[in-house]
């Protein structure tokens, strides 16, 4: 079987499409199906796609990890609009001034804050959050 690079990218194109903007099941489905493909690929033995399927196996391995429980693709921007809406709804956080910056799953939390309990509060908020991995709290009480 010989396949040209376009197919494999429009192949696993096609799986993280399918990972950011689906359901989990038809994220797996694709993820499924995709696999395949790159298995087929390697078989092939075909030295100028190896780079090709490498990389797509890659993609597929990030896109499966990378679905919140809602089928949503979890991206910085992503964390950092649950976070800040999140924010929204806080008595605590009322008159707050907190920017959320997200990298690498990593939030960090700048701005000033009415309290100790609500430092606290919003860096719990921020931990809580689906995606994240770490917060860095640099958030100031006046």
């Amino acid at each position: 079987m010989n396949m040209s690079p376009w197919v494999v990218l429009a192949t696993f194109g096609g799986a993280v499409i399918a990972g950011s903007a689906c359901t989990q099941k038809i994220a797996d489905d694709a993820t499924a199906s995709i696999a395949t493909t790159v298995d087929a690929l390697k078989a092939d033995g075909d030295r100028a796609l190896d780079a090709a399927v490498e990389g797509a196996a890659v993609v597929i391995d990030e896109t499966q990890e990378a679905v919140s429980a809602t089928g949503e693709a979890i991206t910085d921007g992503w964390i950092t609009t649950r976070v800040s809406a999140t924010f929204l709804g806080e008595t605590l956080l009322k008159g707050s001034d907190i920017n959320v910056d997200t990298a690498n799953r990593v939030v960090t939390l700048t701005g000033t804050v009415g309290s100790d309990a609500a430092r606290a509060r919003a860096a719990t908020i921020a931990g809580a959050t689906e995606g994240v991995t770490r917060v860095v709290n640099e958030l100031i009480v006046t």
